[in-house]
Order: structure tokens, then sequence, then C-alpha cells
């Protein structure tokens, strides 16, 4: 906009500037004196002014035909281009001024006079693999997604400009939201370019959020072929895949590809903790116990989690509290500070009914550290030992308020989620979910309540009807 009033007053001064020039011309007095080969010419101002023009015109045409001559004669020695080069060399000049314009106008923003300077280069260059780009570019810009998606469409029939063209489309339909043609766009983009980051990336996250485990893993290995992943991530990465298709497989009833690939997503990642509770659980149908105890005391030395003492549980699901707590020292010798370590030993005592212990071992927790399941535990004690209802309630009323500790949270977006997922529900992240403290607000998770009513069962009602009863245990633990 400002460009083009700038423009107009520069035509305007300009204008004005001849006619004043030419008033003044008329009114002076005097004149030009020409002599040649005795012949003498006499001119007013004016006219001098007018012979002048006409001169400098005259001369430009004798360049221009002086330039013709020299094309014809590299036409007559053998040059058949010659001639049509020097017709077209004012068009190219034109139009790449034109596109030069397009170029300006897009870097500033200007999506609609992009497009028209676009439109005009085309006209004059007729060079559509440059043109049309810029054009489609700067029809997005302008918010014109049909003129956007035809200059794509024209980019298909070249095939210098057919992966731009698919690429601008796969853009074109996830801005619309249609995922699915997204998708088999994304797959064709990177059947042309392979080593396209990008393109690898949007497939990827694609083909995770529709459930293509297996393509997802095709891509995944594809980007550690280019250089687009480092190994360890790409392990860690892909045993996430292996685990989503396992669970896939799970869901259609297949159990012993399920129980392979959820031991393969173990083996890939054992810090992995739905992989490692899916391993266990397949072991322990397999009828191998021990491999499903060496799982999860590895993955609970990486990182403690709920998770894994509730399948560690379900390996001998009805052992004596006693047998259990004797049996868990696998788990609880490692990693004593662990404020989940300190949770379980306490869970594991109040089941045995062995309430100062559990005291022992919760230590300060539930001052230092009060969580809804801490202050839990916390209530449990104090119930066993037989403290007044008042005190019990106390403990529970600061639990229902408290923080709910560590949850699955998205390192993308901080969104928490109830269970592990390998896309993140909110910003469709792969492999964003990871066992932490919420930074803002926070949700129940299924392993809020804790691991204390999975091992102790319901409890018996409390006395007093304003007591908050315990929640109900878990049905796997029973």
């Amino acid at each position: 906009m400002f460009w083009s009033v700038t423009k107009i007053t520069l035509f305007v001064v300009a204008i004005a500037a001849l006619a004043l020039g030419a008033g003044w011309l008329m009114e002076a007095e005097g004149g030009v004196r020409i002599a040649f080969a005795g012949v003498e010419f006499n001119l007013r101002p004016l006219q001098a002014a007018i012979a002048l023009a006409v001169l400098i015109v005259a001369l430009w045409g004798l360049l221009k035909l002086a330039s013709l001559g020299v094309a014809t004669l590299k036409f007559l020695s053998g040059d058949e281009t010659a001639i049509s080069r020097w017709f077209s060399r004012n068009r190219e000049r034109k139009g790449y001024e034109a596109l030069t314009d397009s170029l300006m106008a897009l870097a500033s923003g200007e999506g609609r006079q992009a497009l028209a300077k676009a439109q005009k280069a085309e006209g004059y260059l007729q060079r559509p693999e440059l043109t049309t780009l810029i054009a489609a570019q700067a029809a997005q810009m302008a918010g014109d997604r049909d003129k956007a998606e035809e200059a794509f469409k024209r980019l298909l029939q070249d095939d210098r400009t057919r992966f731009v063209g698919i690429r601008g489309l796969m853009h074109q339909r996830l801005a619309a939201g249609d995922d699915e043609t997204a998708l088999k766009l994304a797959q064709k983009a990177f059947d042309l370019k392979p080593k396209h980051e990008e393109t690898q990336d949007i497939l990827l996250r694609l083909q995770a959020e529709q459930g293509d485990w297996k393509g997802a893993r095709t891509t995944l290995g594809a980007k550690l072929r280019y250089g687009g992943l480092p190994r360890d991530v790409f392990r860690r990465r892909d045993a996430v895949l292996a685990l989503s298709e396992a669970k896939g497989v799970v869901a259609d009833g297949a159990s012993i590809e399920a129980r392979e690939a959820a031991i393969a997503a173990n083996k890939a990642s054992p810090d992995l903790i739905p992989a490692a509770v899916m391993a266990a659980q397949a072991y322990v149908t397999d009828g191998r116990p021990k491999y499903a105890t060496r799982v999860l005391v590895k993955a609970w030395e990486a990182a403690p989690h709920p998770d894994l003492a509730a399948a560690f549980a379900e390996i001998v699901p009805d052992e004596t509290p006693r047998a259990r707590l004797k049996r868990f020292e696998a788990l609880t010798s490692l990693r004593p500070d662990d404020p989940e370590t300190k949770l379980l030993k306490a869970e594991l005592f109040i089941a045995a009914e062995d309430f100062p212990a559990a005291r022992r071992a919760l230590g300060d927790l539930a001052t230092t550290d009060p969580t809804t399941r801490s202050l839990t535990v916390m209530a449990a004690i104090e119930r066993g030992e037989g403290s007044d209802d008042a005190v019990v309630r106390a403990w529970l009323a600061r639990a229902i308020s408290a923080s709910r500790g560590p949850q699955w949270v998205c390192d993308n977006c901080g969104t928490v989620h109830a269970h592990w997922m390998p896309v993140c529900g909110n910003c469709h992240a792969f492999d964003t979910l990871a066992w932490r403290r919420p930074k803002e607000a926070e949700v129940m998770t299924s392993t809020a309540a804790g691991m204390l009513p999975m091992i102790v069962g319901a409890p018996a009602a409390a006395p007093d009807d304003n007591v908050v009863p315990m929640p109900a245990s878990r049905s796997a633990a029973n």
C-alpha cells in the first residue's frame, strides 16, 4: 500500500515538473542555432527540447536495430535461437522484475500483491516451476485456499516440482483437519524424498495418531538411517511403537503375538514402564514368573512406579501379606530413599497389620511431601493403631485437597493424562509423556489413591458414617 501511494505521488510530481518546464521553455527568449554542411537551423527553446527528445528516441531505436542486426548475424552463423532470444529478452526482463516484486511482497507479508505480481510474471516468463510456487505461497498468505490448492496441483505436473506440490497439498489438508488425506500425501512425499526431515516427522505423527504402528516403525527406521535421530532415542521410540503395536494385537485377540511384541519392546527399552508391565504380564501368562520378576526389578531400579508394583503383585496374586512382604524385598531393597519405595513398604506393612512398622517405613513423607497417596496411607496407619476418628478424618480431609504427586505429564504441552499413551491426547506429540509432577492444574489418575487399596482390599465400614471411606481395591490384585 505504501509503495503504491509513493509511485502515484512520484508520477504526479513528474507530470507537474514537465508541465512547468514546458511552460518555461515557451516563455523563454532566444533559441538554439545549429549549422551543419552549410545548412543552418534556428530552433526556439521548446522546439530544441522536442528535437532533443526525438534524437534520444532515435538513438535508442538505432541501438535496438544494431542489437537485432547482431542477433541476425548470429542466426545466420548457426545460432538458431538468437533471434527468438532477442525478442524474448524484454519479456524476460519484465517477467523477472515482476517476479522480484512478488518475492519482495511475499517477504513483506503482502499476500494479495504477491499473488498479482506472480500472475504477471507467469504471463511474461512462462516458467510455472518458478511462478506457480510463489503464487501458491502468496495465495496461502492471502487466505485464498482454493487458489493455493489449484497452484499446488499444477506443480504436480512437473517432476521437478511434484514434491513441493504434494507437500503444499499435505499442509492444506492438515490445516483443514483432514488427517486421513494428509497421511496419504505425507506417504507420497516420503516416497519421493525419504531424507526430508519435516516430512518424516509429519508422517510419523500421523501414523502414530491413526494407529499405524508398523508404518510408524518403518518411518522411524528411516529417520535413523538418514541421520535424523540419535540411536538411543531411536531405541526408546521404537520400543514405544512396539509396545503400542502389542496393545493393538491384544485388542485383536492374538495373545501370542502380543506377548512377543511386549517382550521385544521391553528388551529394546527396559526403563519404559508400560513395556515392562506388559512384558511381565506376558511372562506370567507363559508360566515364567522368574522372567517377570527380573523385568520388573530392572525397571524399578531405573524408575520406581506404582504400576510396576501392581504388576509385581500379580505374579503371585493369592499369597499371604507376610509372604508378599518378603517377596517384595526384591523391589523395596532398591532405591530405599525414593518416595515410591517408602510408600510401597508402608502399604505392605499395613496389609500385614504391622502399623508401627508402616509408620517407620513412611517416615516423615506425609509432612515433607504431602500428597493424596501419602496422606491416605497415614490415615490408614492412624486407623490401624486405633486413633480417634477425628484424627483419621483430618488426614483424609488433607488428602482430598493435596497434590496428586507424580502423574503422566506431556513434556510438550503440560497436559496431565490418567494413563500412559504413545501420543499426547492434547497436542498429538509423540513419546512426550513422562512420569513427573505437573506444574499446573492436576487431575486424578488411576494410581492417585496408591497401592494401599490394591494390597489391603476394601476395608470394613467405619463405625462413624462421617468418616471418609478408603477407595475400593483393584480387582486385578485381590
